[in-house]
């Protein structure tokens, strides 16, 4: 029977005024009422991060995000203040931004310069515990080539500084123009991926070991593979969605390495630059690549034969019928960015989309 691991999830929200919908940079006010546990502030004042315990079973995730959400929008509310969970807003507003004091980021705004002053993006990280580091990043970079599709599902970034970018994730785009952002490998082991993360450090294009941001990365501290590709998804479901494929996906090729099983996703740097792109530009709307092959399907069909590839791991671990459910309801809803862009059409007015965000992101 193959074991449940424990996954934790990060998120991050952008910091709303209730009135004029603009971004407003209170996250720390909002800190100040909130515990020290669970709750971070981020690189910009306009965006507040939270932190779950990592659980066994999906439903104890769902809930756990649910509580330190309800928190954070508690915490708000009396301020004038909500949360969006998107990677980026159709409204900003010049007061967004604004740094968090302190000496990282300081260091952060000094030696990157736009780059952190258009950091007004916002991720979804999910965690999985494994022990054996060598196994972990053997198994993380037969992952990537799977990590598209939920680039897709989580898509919910189709604005860029008040326009519409033309893409679903927009925030995709963004988070790769940093050093380190982007494909996990080669490696053989993890004494060349410690290796290279050193040496990224000693070459001074980054501060330390956690400016690595690979899409997927070993931790530094404690045995998890983390993931990073994803967008902020205004719906709990789909973060819990993206929690279960992940942990699957993990899991099976975890235990494909302990076989000695070849890979079966594609492997080549530019085609999985490809593929991210393809899902960045089209979210659930049009075509992705197929991890297999690299040729083009609509969105729907590759995801749905993803599922029924990664059944047999899901059922093994109790997990089948509440993912199963979770990606039919996010097929059929469509992506958060398309979502956001219906509701700004009914009138015109991006207000609209922020409301939106607003309502998903509270209820759930």
């Amino acid at each position: 029977m193959t074991k449940r691991r424990p996954v934790g999830v990060e998120e991050e929200f952008l910091v709303v005024d209730l009135e004029s919908r603009r971004l407003t940079p209170l996250a720390q006010a909002m800190l100040d009422k909130l515990p020290d546990e669970g709750y971070a502030a981020e690189l910009q004042r306009s965006v507040v991060e939270t932190n779950s315990t990592p659980m066994e079973d999906l439903r104890d995730v769902r809930a756990e995000i649910v509580r330190l959400r309800r928190a954070l929008v508690s915490a708000g509310e009396p301020l004038g203040v909500g949360v969006i969970a998107a990677g980026t807003t159709p409204l900003t507003g010049v007061d967004g931004y604004t740094f968090t004091p302190g000496e990282r980021y300081q260091y952060l705004s000094d030696a990157y310069q736009f780059l952190a002053q258009e950091q007004l993006i916002c991720g979804a990280q999910v965690h999985v515990e494994i022990d054996d580091r060598d196994v972990a990043v053997l198994a993380a970079q037969r992952v990537e080539a799977w990590l598209p599709p939920l680039l897709a599902l989580s898509a919910s970034s189709p604005y860029w500084l008040n326009e519409d970018s033309g893409y679903a994730s927009s925030r995709a785009l963004a988070w790769q123009r940093w050093p380190t952002a982007g494909p996990v490998g080669p490696y053989a082991n993890a004494a060349e991926y410690d290796r290279t993360a050193d040496d990224l450090v000693a070459s001074g294009v980054i501060e330390d070991r956690g400016m690595v941001y690979f899409d997927i990365r070993l931790s530094a501290h404690v045995p998890t593979v983390e993931m990073r590709i994803c967008d902020s998804c205004p719906l709990v479901n789909d973060v819990v969605l993206l929690a279960g494929l992940f942990r699957a996906l993990i899991i099976r090729e975890s235990e494909a390495v302990e076989k000695g099983e070849p890979p079966r996703g594609e492997e080549r740097l530019a085609l999985l630059r490809a593929a991210n792109w393809r899902a960045a530009r089209s979210g659930l709307e049009d075509d992705l690549l197929s991890p297999l092959t690299s040729r083009p399907m609509p969105a729907p069909q590759l995801i749905t034969w993803m599922l029924d590839d990664l059944r047999p791991t899901l059922e093994e671990l109790g997990d089948w019928e509440m993912v199963s459910e979770l990606a039919d309801q996010a097929l059929r809803r469509g992506s958060a960015a398309s979502r956001q862009r219906g509701a700004l059409a009914m009138n015109g007015r991006p207000e609209d989309a922020v409301d939106l965000l607003l309502a998903e992101t509270r209820e759930g």
